[in-house]
């Protein structure tokens, strides 16, 4: 998905997405994600339960020290959305490491879905 330039920025990858159906902005929180909405019931997903679907590294264009990440995820019950963090050092450390273990877990997974 990213090889056209003019998509890199962080506004239309995520507009992109959400046509796809990724519509969903998650949070992770006590070790689960959650997708973010006003209702304090929302299922929180263990890492087994999320699966990376695509990435998008942005790097801001005065600084590249401003760096940041896209992930695009689904769920296993189907919720669709995108969770974004710092990339490196400034990155948010309780996402940085569910992602890494959702991501150790899926390094065996077939990809046919991408």
């Amino acid at each position: 998905m990213q090889d056209n330039e003019k998509e890199r920025s962080l506004v239309n990858v995520e507009s992109k997405l959400n046509a796809d159906g990724f519509t969903a902005d998650f949070r992770v929180t006590d070790g689960k994600l959650f997708p973010l909405s006003d209702d304090n019931s929302a299922r929180g997903y263990m890492p087994e339960e999320v699966t990376i679907v695509d990435f998008y590294r942005f790097e801001g264009e005065s600084n590249p020290d401003d760096m940041s990440i896209l992930y695009a995820i689904e769920t296993t019950d189907g919720v669709k959305g995108t969770i974004a963090t710092a990339f490196g050092t400034y990155g948010d450390t309780n996402v940085d490491e569910f992602l890494k273990t959702v991501e150790d877990l899926g390094k065996n997974l077939d990809k046919n879905h991408k």
